[in-house]
């Protein structure tokens, strides 16, 4: 789904050990071949799609590792509040056409991507979602933001999205088949529905780390290649048709014991939303509630990592900022049939609920693109619903028909999908309230004026002293059944003859990337 799929593809870091397995010497100026779950119809970094390659092309001010610690990239020092945060740039970094970027450069860029004209909806999944104001000191090398009400977390929301080079600024529209930014590779082969190949960059030196380009076993070429099927990118995997992929499923347990590297990501597996809109039946939280209240959710989460699974404890991922046990608490329970009675259903002649003469249909959308076990998640929901007496209309569609369903024409009641889910808990802001599309990402038109109080009280809390405050937030969520998160999972980066580190969200950092023979 959008949201999951943006959350999916934006969230990047840097540095965090993969288990390395291969032991033989490092090619020198290779090709490594990546597997990509959907196709990429625009590069822009802050496009919903782009934005899951953008790790190649571009850095951000900051990276998050994937122990959560905060480390520089473009800035090599920070200060920051609530309010503030103030970037020290890194000297003599350039971008791909040998500009030299300059603090005025990236604050244009930020500028540019929380512009709501543009409409990012990559970009707006990383920024905060109060306006702010962008400023800099070519001279002193300063980039400062300020924001126009408190909010939490400045550094690690502004600071890491990817910069755009001048060049790109000025031609928004070249950045759809090309890129330019200070990254360490750079798009030189693009085709409808793929292959995409990037080229390593010479002379680049200011990665996580220190990293730089030209290093032993570093590919000269990385491929990224649409393999939508799991089944397929593990049968590539064994063969090494591919590099590196990313598995979710059961595929998963026939790559054990073949010298794979694997870098496991927590998940959250079947992050399900209720549609809301004015005509829907899950505009009645009491509905919701009651559908809730009937699902078993062990049988869900084993169904979700096909085997022994645990239910989500929240709708973001174990590693994530505030995580917490709160699902089992707050969530909706006790007997959904009564509720559904209270609330005016009951059952017609063939066992169908009927209120005002109108049956309860759902329309449940999931996308195996997304996880292989999500249809038979849904299945599972379908056949609980059916048994209270709600008719459901069952469909597994491709990812750009779900996203056509949730951004576009609305057609969905409930959607199940998989997410690392957001780092930090405000990045659920603007799916869990806000405008609707086009206008925001609140998709499924939730309006719960609670958690948006207690949003707005977290947001004057600083970092981590904000959890309580978040915490109390999801927990109204849950209460009332606006978002279920299925199962506390993970997925999987494997590697063939390729070893390499992941950040936050489970981003492959690709300046660590090593081939071997």
């Amino acid at each position: 789904m959008a949201f999951l799929a943006a959350a999916s593809v934006l969230l990047s870091g840097c540095s965090g050990d993969a288990r390395p397995t291969a032991r033989s010497p490092v090619v020198v100026d290779g090709t490594v071949r990546v597997a990509a779950v959907f196709e990429i119809p625009d590069f822009h970094p802050y496009s919903q799609f782009g934005s899951g390659a953008a790790q190649y092309a571009y850095d951000p001010l900051v990276h998050v590792t994937s122990g959560g610690e905060v480390v520089p990239g473009l800035a090599t020092s920070w200060r920051a509040t609530s309010r503030t945060a103030d970037f020290t740039l890194r000297r003599g970094v350039t971008c791909s056409d040998g500009t030299v970027l300059k603090a005025s450069d990236v604050a244009r860029s930020l500028t540019h991507a929380a512009d709501p004209r543009s409409r990012f909806v990559g970009a707006r999944s990383i920024l905060p979602s109060v306006p702010f104001t962008v400023t800099a000191d070519d001279r002193a090398g300063t980039v400062s933001v300020r924001m126009s009400s408190p909010y939490s977390f400045v550094v690690r929301s502004v600071g890491t999205l990817p910069v755009v080079c001048p060049a790109g600024l000025r031609d928004p529209h070249s950045l759809a088949r090309g890129t330019n930014g200070t990254g360490p590779y750079v798009l030189s082969s693009y085709a409808s529905g793929g292959p995409y190949v990037f080229v390593r960059r010479k002379g680049y030196a200011w990665g996580p780390g220190g990293a730089r380009t030209g290093v032993r076993g570093q590919p000269q070429r990385i491929v990224l290649s649409v393999v939508s099927q799991e089944s397929t990118a593990a049968n590539l995997l064994l063969t090494g048709g591919v590099n590196i992929a990313r598995l979710t499923g059961p595929d998963r347990a026939r790559l054990a014991g073949h010298g794979l590297t694997a870098a496991d990501v927590p998940a959250v597996v079947g992050l399900t939303f209720f549609n809301q809109r004015r005509g829907r039946p899950l505009g009645d939280p009491a509905v919701r509630r009651a559908l809730v209240a009937a699902l078993d959710r062990q049988g869900l989460a084993n169904v979700a990592v096909g085997g022994s699974g645990r239910p989500a404890a929240d709708l973001t991922a174990a590693d994530a900022v505030c995580h917490a046990d709160l699902a089992a608490a707050h969530l909706p329970s006790g007997a959904a049939a009564r509720t559904l009675r209270d609330a005016g259903w009951t059952k017609g002649a063939d066992g169908t609920l009927v209120k005002d003469g109108r049956p309860l249909r759902l329309r449940v959308i999931s996308s195996p693109d997304l996880g292989s076990t999500l249809p038979a998640v849904g299945e599972l929901m379908a056949a609980t619903w059916e048994g209270l007496g709600v008719r459901v209309e069952l469909v597994s569609e491709s990812l750009n028909a779900l996203v056509s369903a949730m951004y576009q024409d609305g057609n969905f009641d409930v959607v199940v999908g998989t997410s690392p889910g957001p780092a930090l808990p405000a990045g659920l802001i603007p799916y869990l309230s806000g405008p609707p599309p086009a206008r925001g990402l609140n998709f499924a038109r939730i309006a719960n004026p609670t958690y948006a109080r207690l949003v707005a009280q977290a947001l004057r809390e600083p970092e981590e002293a904000s959890c309580p405050t978040w915490k109390r937030a999801t927990a109204e969520v849950f209460r009332a059944a606006d978002a279920l998160p299925v199962a506390d999972g993970t997925s999987t980066v494997y590697g063939y003859r390729t070893t390499f580190s992941t950040g936050s969200g489970g981003d492959v950092v690709p300046t660590s990337i090593r081939l071997h023979r």
